[in-house]
């Protein structure tokens, strides 16, 4: 069988397709949850001034490294929460997760000359984010 026609196993359990649509939130809810806790690292990183980050001074979008850090904590605080949200297969959480993943990739866009290795791993862990949460058919969901 191809995973276009899911069938029901024997033992009365979930189709392929669900078995797949499960599987793609949890490995967004691990991700999300993953990415929000880097997140929040990065953010003390950056409030407490870490010798990490690089300083530019010729950037369009430059806020103060610590102004950055309160950004990255806060992101990163809210993408744990949504994850939890994720991990019950909820609505909200889905379509918070996308918003908040939008809202990292922007953010590590944004200060991508303070740890341009590590923005561009955010940013690709949130699309994967993103692709996952939206793969899903919304019938898989609760609420």
């Amino acid at each position: 069988m191809t995973a276009t026609h899911p069938t029901h196993t024997p033992s009365g359990g979930h189709t392929a397709g669900e078995s797949w649509a499960e599987g793609l939130t949890v490995f967004a809810a691990v991700t999300l949850m993953l990415a929000g806790v880097l997140d929040i690292f990065r953010g003390i990183m950056g409030i407490a001034e870490d010798d990490v980050f690089l300083s530019s001074r010729d950037y369009v979008f430059a806020f103060d490294l610590t102004g950055w850090g309160w950004i990255h904590l806060a992101l990163g605080a809210v993408a744990v929460i949504i994850s939890l949200g994720l991990f019950r297969a909820a609505m909200w959480a889905r379509v918070a997760g996308v918003a908040v993943a939008g809202l990292i990739v922007i953010a590590n866009f944004l200060s991508l000359p303070y740890y341009p290795v590590w923005s561009v791993v955010m940013i690709a862990f949130s699309a994967f984010i993103i692709w996952a949460l939206c793969v899903v058919k919304p019938d898989r969901f609760a609420d």
